[in-house]
């Protein structure tokens, strides 16, 4: 059994503020957590919600309907109560409503006696916390670490206030506490690139991507790393190029709108042949779009980004857990091949919080390929020496006495010295198209979900992994022949299961975030195998497993497959 909580209201009323401390609660009661954020660009106003949700077990993704609603404004209630459990509460501000079906009471009023009026949210985090039965003493060792003096005293009255308003309403027991930590998706990968040893951060603030780099801010003192924000995101991608030829592992970050400027800068690192990792956090577009919404519209751009041809790697992230890893394993691929490595995520990922295990920190190996004095013939250094790997040795500035290290954004020789010699550009272009080849020994296939050779096969790739699980699980229950294919490695495009499983399938779901279903195009593209029948949502929410099984069940009844 888990339960599902909307805590909405509009911009400045502190709902991120309720859901942090509620989270952190569940969290240290030794619960699974997922919560989902739903916000406006906005300072004030509008109206902003967050999901959470709890189990004793893993949890993937949102839900649609909800026990428990906590409105601070009067949205809330209109926009949500319809979808309140039969068994649901409903908890606001007397001012809000008077309708008997709802938990009112004078929050504001009870603020005022704790002698601080902006606590009146945290009298409602007593009145959740009672509801679900879980104990106080939690909730106060979140409270410390979040407040201190008469705010935290003020705190601890509001939530004790609020906590003997009501009696529990449901009859849940408390899990065994565990080590989990939670965490999001932009700052696991934050967390990933520190682990890899990451140096060098420059980037310019856009939303759903900035958290990345005010998480690498954060810690960028005790990791002793630079971070910059700079001007624009051409000058953070050149910037980070700089850092990468000094020798520092370097990444920058962005939105659709932001990595389209930093295009040139990733051709420039083709031709250089200059390792960087490249975050581009996905939000509804074109141009503006919907700054704080999310979407997969950006796939078949990421990966042709840059003009001209040259290697690049692109991954999706599926979740917390495998942004971390994943990123640790995009800098040494870079590192390894001299190449440009994009983490593909989006607005939902970056923002989701989620209790995991935590990290293993044994997986994690840093992987330089730097070279040393062995790289020097007869005592000279040709930077893009032609290998038979396509890989040339690469000396860091100023670790070998008497060693220049040349790069050039023209077409150049093995030196490294600007060239217009047909001759030299096909061995060039050939010598760098190498790489592809030994990327492919390097893709990960997607992740299988469910029955062996199945009827139904569903296609998604990052983020919409946990929906898809999730829809996956219920469908098996219902005692369906189902199983989906997670995509994470997208390019260079991984085939061999697609092709294996797509041969016995009797019908194909692909599922995005979408409109032109961007993954199937590239199935059909690389592996020749089309899908039969398309979930697409691009409204700028993302669906939930209920959505997909759903959808799936409506496409069972209607396919020829039966």
């Amino acid at each position: 059994m888990d339960y599902n909580i909307l805590i909405g209201g509009a911009a400045g009323q502190g709902i991120d503020t309720i859901s942090h401390i509620f989270e952190k609660t569940l969290k240290r009661c030794g619960f699974y957590v997922f919560s989902m954020k739903d916000y406006m660009s906005r300072v004030r106003g509008g109206h902003n919600f967050i999901q959470v949700r709890f189990s004793h077990n893993p949890i993937y993704s949102h839900d649609e309907y909800f026990d428990a609603i906590v409105a601070l404004d009067f949205e809330t209630i209109n926009l949500h109560a319809k979808v309140l459990k039969t068994a649901g509460k409903l908890i606001c501000d007397k001012s809000l409503s008077d309708d008997d079906r709802y938990i009112s009471f004078d929050f504001k009023e009870i603020a005022k006696k704790c002698s601080n009026p902006r606590v009146a949210g945290t009298t409602a985090i007593g009145v959740l916390l009672k509801l679900f039965g879980i104990p106080l003493d939690v909730s106060y060792t979140v409270l410390n670490d979040e407040f201190k003096g008469d705010v935290l005293e003020a705190n601890i009255k509001a939530i004790n206030a609020g906590y003997n308003l009501v009696e529990p309403a449901f009859a849940i027991t408390l899990p065994k506490k565990n080590e989990n930590i939670y965490i999001s998706g932009n700052e696991a990968i934050a967390l990933g690139a520190i682990a890899a040893g990451v140096k060098f951060y420059s980037g310019y603030p856009m939303t759903p991507s900035t958290s990345v780099m005010t998480y690498i801010a954060k810690k960028s003192r005790d990791a002793e790393i630079v971070v910059e924000q700079v001007e624009d995101e051409i000058s953070a991608i050149n910037m980070a190029l700089g850092a990468s030829y000094a020798g520092l592992r370097a990444m920058t970050g962005s939105s659709g709108g932001g990595f389209a400027l930093m295009v040139e800068g990733i051709s420039l690192a083709g031709i250089t042949e200059l390792p960087i990792v490249i975050t581009e956090v996905q939000r509804p577009g074109p141009a503006t779009g919907f700054p704080t919404r999310t979407e997969q519209g950006d796939l078949r751009f990421i990966i042709h980004a840059g003009h001209g041809e040259f290697p690049k790697m692109v991954i999706s992230l599926r979740n917390p857990e495998d942004a971390f890893y994943q990123t640790v394993r995009a800098f040494n691929i870079a590192d390894k091949y001299q190449i440009p490595v994009i983490l593909v995520s989006d607005q939902y990922l970056a923002d989701v919080g989620t209790t995991v295990k935590p990290f293993d920190f044994n997986k994690v190996k840093i992987e330089r390929h730097i070279s040393g004095s062995e790289a020097l013939e007869d005592g000279v250094y040709k930077r893009y020496r032609f290998t038979e790997s396509g890989v040339s040795p690469r000396i860091i500035p100023g670790k070998i006495e008497g060693v220049t290290v040349l790069i050039d954004s023209d077409e150049h020789d093995e030196f490294g010295h600007i060239t217009e010699s047909q001759e030299i550009r096909i061995k060039m272009v050939n010598k760098r198209m190498k790489k592809l080849k030994l990327l492919e020994e390097e893709i990960q296939e997607p992740l299988f979900i469910g029955t062996e050779n199945p009827d139904i096969l569903i296609t998604c790739w990052g983020s919409m992994y946990g929906p898809v699980k999730e829809a996956v699980d219920m469908l098996l229950k219902d005692g369906m022949s189902v199983g989906a294919l997670s995509f994470g490695d997208i390019w260079p495009f991984p085939t061999k299961l697609i092709k294996k499983y797509g041969r016995f399938a009797k019908v194909i779901i692909d599922v995005e975030q979408n409109a032109t279903a961007q993954l199937d195009s590239l199935m059909r593209e690389n592996a020749l195998v089309k899908a039969d029948e398309y979930i697409l949502k691009y409204d700028s929410r993302m669906m939930s497993s209920k959505y997909i099984y759903d959808r799936v069940r409506e496409i069972s009844k209607t396919s020829s497959m039966y």
